[in-house]
């Protein structure tokens, strides 16, 4: 959550100080929580599918049988324990997404891929009230899908066929705390599904007859902007003014990947409000809501602030079962 910490790092340079550790959590086991009176463990629906309070939405127009998920995870500073209960939580969610069955009683065809909330961006901050600015030109992943390295794999998403694609992905979700300082998850999934598709890096992942659903985990708000070289000179002034991308492009730029609306959905994890959790402070994603709202049946908003994620993965599965069973089809 660099972002929130700049504000008060304004105040405090270097930039050592832009990074700061937030509490431990545990996940007992799968989808378990590890809040006292919370989620129990989550038991496959009857009959298959998943459970939740949008599941058996609007079947009329068919029923996808294939899902590509994308996993948009914040690495900033305040991340790890996040990403560690994502690592955790993992193995249930594969569970739930291998228990569902088409009406036809076809297994689910799924795929997912991680990338980071990070784009390469320079800017300076300059201090009120001091002569001296301190300049940063931080490196994301711009979208890139994460691969090989100590996780292995050599394809740049996991199929539901792989051999080890639990722990793959157990191990590509703890995407380190080193990311920029600015989280652009929205401008990071346009660019992982159009300018990552266009130069080769992503391409091949996106199937025409699979759901597009997009898990963002991060605990600030989206301040996505394309441009570099901008001073910081208040608490908020990189993530105001009109150089902050509206959402509706991004949810544009969406149903350009996914070949047309309906054909994805999207699950945010973030800050509901301003708060303070097992997992240190979030803000609240103002942005991120609208994206949630504008994606209407097909967006889910959970908060982090629950200090664990099993509620926000039951609701992301629940959302992306109820999409799928009203999918448009192949067009």
């Amino acid at each position: 959550m660099v972002r929130m910490i700049s504000r008060a790092a304004l105040l405090l340079v270097p930039a050592a100080v832009l990074l700061a550790a937030c509490g431990s959590s545990d996940v007992r086991s799968g989808f378990e929580s590890t809040e006292p009176g919370g989620a129990g463990t989550v038991a496959p629906a009857p009959g298959g599918g998943f459970d939740g309070p949008q599941a058996g939405a609007d079947e009329k127009a068919g029923e996808c049988q294939k899902m590509d998920i994308l996993f948009v995870v914040d690495d900033s500073g305040s991340m790890e324990e996040e990403q560690s209960n994502l690592a955790k939580n993992f193995p249930k969610f594969v569970d739930k997404l291998n228990a569902f069955t088409t009406k036809s009683g076809a297994k689910l065809d799924w795929r997912i891929a991680v990338t980071t909330t990070g784009r390469d961006v320079k800017y300076t901050v300059a201090l009120p009230g001091s002569p001296q600015a301190f300049p940063f030109d931080e490196k994301g992943d711009n979208g890139a899908f994460r691969t090989g390295g100590k996780c292995g794999g050599s394809k740049r998403w996991i199929d539901k066929s792989d051999p080890d694609a639990v722990s793959t992905f157990t191990c590509r979700a703890k995407v380190g705390t080193g990311g920029p300082g600015f989280e652009m998850p929205l401008l990071t999934t346009k660019l992982a599904l159009s300018d990552r598709m266009a130069d080769g890096t992503n391409a091949g992942f996106l199937r025409d007859d699979a759901l597009l659903a997009i898990v963002i985990l991060t605990d600030e708000d989206d301040c996505s902007r394309e441009d570099n070289d901008f001073t910081v000179s208040g608490a908020d002034g990189a993530c105001a003014g009109s150089q902050i991308r509206p959402v509706g492009i991004f949810t544009q730029a969406f149903d350009a990947a996914a070949k047309g609306a309906g054909r994805w959905a999207t699950a945010v994890i973030a800050g509901e409000t301003t708060c303070k959790s097992a997992f240190g402070d979030a803000v609240e994603a103002t942005r991120l809501k609208e994206l949630v709202t504008l994606a209407g049946k097909n967006g889910a908003f959970s908060s982090i602030c629950d200090g664990d994620l099993t509620p926000g993965l039951e609701k992301a599965l629940a959302t992306f079962d109820a999409a799928c069973k009203s999918f448009p089809g192949v067009r």
